[in-house]
């Protein structure tokens, strides 16, 4: 099972920072994250989501690209392209992999404008030492579905001076 993680950062450019920082902690195997976003809620009061990967464009090349080789065994190649290129843009626009987009649009309309939220699904983490390394980077805890002794060490690992 795994956990859910809001920070809320001052700025967009803080944000994606801790994101590069945690990022950086999976690939020595410190945490295996399934998802990581940045949202951020615009001036105008809407909110952008900065995802890790883009499933509308992922889906959109592989459709592409099935249906150019299926275009071709009807000697149609282009009308393939095209009719794969549609039908992946619809499914990439109708999956949602990870945290659910408009709860993470209900979460950071929250937040003032400008500010932005990092939101993390965890799978496994070595907790001690992914809090040592998010050892005062700042930000506040929104919500988190860790037990109430992690979430006061998640807590107390943000505000503490850098």
């Amino acid at each position: 099972m795994s956990d859910l993680v809001v920070i809320a950062f001052p700025t967009e450019a803080r944000a994606e920072e801790v994101r590069e920082k945690i990022l950086h902690m999976q690939s020595e195997y410190l945490i295996e994250l399934e998802d990581a976003v940045v949202a951020v809620k615009r001036e105008d009061g809407k909110v952008k989501l900065n995802q890790m990967v883009n499933p509308l464009a992922i889906s959109t090349a592989s459709g592409t690209m099935w249906g150019a080789i299926i275009g071709m065994i009807f000697l149609m190649p282009l009308a393939g392209a095209a009719l794969g290129a549609a039908s992946g843009a619809l499914t990439g626009a109708l999956t949602d992999i990870g945290i659910n987009d408009k709860f993470m649009k209900d979460v950071a309309g929250a937040i003032s404008p400008g500010q932005a939220a990092l939101f993390l699904l965890i799978r496994r983490m070595t907790t001690d030492k992914v809090l040592e390394d998010l050892h005062g980077v700042g930000g506040t805890v929104l919500r988190t579905s860790f037990d109430h002794s992690k979430e006061a060490a998640l807590r107390d690992a943000l505000a503490a001076a850098a």
